[in-house]
């Protein structure tokens, strides 16, 4: 809107760049263009104002597909008026002179224009075509469509209005509808989602097996060679008997031999010291046979001697002596005779 301010029954109009100003002074073109500045007297002006910058139009419809689906368009046109004269005198963009507004609605009448042109060729195409296929190509198609009819309509140029472009936001069935046209795809997703798990599981279960196997075959070849170690021990305790009773047999047998030998000559020995003794036995007794009694006795008596303990003194009472007298008398005689 423009920005008009009062002095002193005057009116002055700034307008911004985007905007078209069309002033009539007594019905004469006085000013024509975008971003002007002027003064003017209200009672004999009449001002025009036409945006000139691109513009904007959302907008959102229902329509039926071929196989009588509802569903909801939602499409954004962009459009800008390049000829401000034609759109000034085909449609009211007169302002207040007073207040720059507007006093009719002229862009809701190039929106309506727009929506319902778009609409009728929306319709057109959405009803030859199936739900899924509009859910699937229906955007693209569209687009082109609108676009396509836009540009051929004939009441948009002699407006002066040109449209720059046509986007097609998104085509969406019922709620219900689009919920059970969701669920297969769920299902198939929750499927892929499944079998994904399955395959991990299957995966994981494959893992634990081998490590399983693994685990087992270890233990095996461990027993197996434990296995080995023990016949390996038995053997070695084996031999090392076997090798300590050969020494034990070695050394029994040396021993034996040793006991032998050390047998037989302690037996000849004995052999040697009997002979000897029974020679000096018989030089003894062949000695004491050749011998007189008086000699005998004098070795008895010396023999006597000699075993008889150590005595410090000795003391002979008479009727001792007085035997031991006799019985030398009696035997000297008997000695003579």
């Amino acid at each position: 809107m423009a920005d008009i301010t009062r002095r002193f029954g005057w009116r002055h109009l700034r307008s911004a760049p985007t905007a078209h100003i069309r002033h009539h002074k007594r019905g004469v073109l006085a000013h024509d263009g975008a971003g002007l500045s002027f003064w003017y007297r209200s009672l004999s002006a009449a001002l025009s104002e036409v945006p000139v910058n691109d513009r904007e139009l959302a907008m959102a419809f229902h329509a039926r597909t071929a196989d009588f689906q509802d569903v909801t368009v939602q499409a954004t046109v962009t459009y800008r008026i390049s000829d401000p004269a034609e759109a000034a005198a085909r449609l009211d963009f007169s302002v207040d002179p007073d207040t720059g507004a507007w006093r009719g609605a002229p862009l809701e009448q190039i929106a309506t224009l727009l929506t319902e042109t778009a609409q009728q060729h929306t319709l057109d195409v959405l009803a030859r075509t199936p739900l899924a296929a509009a859910l699937m190509d229906g955007v693209a198609a569209v687009r082109e469509r609108v676009a396509a009819g836009l540009a051929g309509e004939p009441r948009l140029p002699a407006t002066g209005i040109d449209v720059v472009a046509v986007r097609v936001v998104a085509i969406r069935p019922e709620a219900e509808v689009e919920r059970a046209l969701r669920t297969p795809a769920r299902e198939q997703i929750q499927q892929e989602a499944d079998r994904a798990t399955y395959e991990r599981r299957a995966v994981a279960v494959e893992r634990e097996r081998t490590i399983a196997e693994n685990e087992l075959a270890s233990q095996i070849e461990l027993a197996r060679r434990e296995e080995q170690l023990v016949e390996q021990r038995g053997t070695n305790t084996r031999r090392e008997a076997e090798e300590h009773a050969a020494a034990d047999k070695v050394r029994a047998e040396a021993e034996a031999a040793r006991t032998v030998r050390l047998a037989h000559a302690e037996a000849e020995a004995a052999r040697e010291v009997g002979a000897a003794r029974a020679e000096a036995q018989a030089a003894w007794l062949r000695v004491h046979g050749e011998a007189d009694a008086s000699t005998l006795h004098a070795l008895a008596a010396t023999r006597l001697a000699e075993n008889l303990p150590h005595i410090d003194s000795l003391t002979l009472s008479p009727d001792v002596l007085t035997g031991l007298l006799a019985k030398l008398g009696r035997s000297a005689p008997e000695t003579r005779a």
